[in-house]
């Protein structure tokens, strides 16, 4: 009995100790006036997210699928697969200013679907992937102009302008990338009148693995047509 009680006292004692160690924060009250995004705003850009995630997801299919042994157009995969990183960033920056603007507080788990499924996982040749990448391209780009309408003119009849989140998306790093994927559509149709001219020499110019992606073989099938044009 005497044990019993020893062991219960001990029990008890170390109870009352780490109770004691345990740290207890109080609640901060820290001022929330500036965080003063709309939600209409807000729930833009987590769209906006998604659809980046999206098209980061497309263009890995893309890569993967000119790496493949049967394929092996490592031109057209090196470009896909910079795409794809590019998309991801997107996706990251913006997830970044969401945490910067003090949004990100609730939500995180849907923030990402965790099944994305992308509907083609094989493209015909080069040409075929290259118009789909361009849709996708257009799409993401219409729905940027469309969270910047939704921040400069908010549903909700606030009458907020969010101009902060405007400059941000037409800065310097969203510009310079819109205007990269706006040579999107040259490369296609150089390539595409390439490949109808001359589809042998385009398969065997995008098997290489050129630094400067499938530009340089185009350059290099414009060159070798007109050279041979002139025989």
């Amino acid at each position: 009995m005497k044990s019993f009680v020893v062991v219960a006292f001990v029990i008890f004692v170390i109870a009352i100790v780490n109770g004691q160690l345990h740290c207890t924060t109080k609640p901060s009250k820290v001022p929330r006036d500036w965080i003063d995004m709309r939600n209409p705003c807000v729930e833009e850009v987590r769209n906006q997210i998604q659809e980046e995630i999206n098209a980061s997801m497309k263009y890995l299919a893309m890569g993967a699928h000119f790496s493949r042994d049967t394929v092996n157009r490592l031109g057209f995969a090196k470009f896909f697969f910079n795409a794809a990183s590019e998309e991801r960033e997107h996706a990251i920056k913006l997830i970044d200013y969401l945490l910067m603007r003090g949004e990100l507080v609730s939500g995180v788990s849907d923030l990402i679907k965790r099944s994305i499924s992308v509907p083609t996982t094989q493209w015909e040749n080069g040409v075929a992937a290259l118009e789909d990448a361009i849709r996708t391209e257009a799409f993401v780009t219409k729905n940027i102009r469309k969270v910047i309408r939704a921040c400069e003119e908010p549903s909700d009849n606030s009458g907020f302008n969010d101009y902060h989140l405007s400059d941000y998306l037409t800065g310097s790093s969203w510009k310079n990338n819109i205007k990269d994927k706006k040579s999107w559509p040259i490369r296609f149709l150089n390539f595409r009148n390439s490949w109808v001219n001359m589809e042998n020499l385009a398969n065997f110019y995008s098997i290489r693995n050129y630094c400067e992606y499938f530009i340089t073989e185009i350059l290099t099938l414009q060159f070798l047509k007109k050279t041979t044009s002139s025989f």
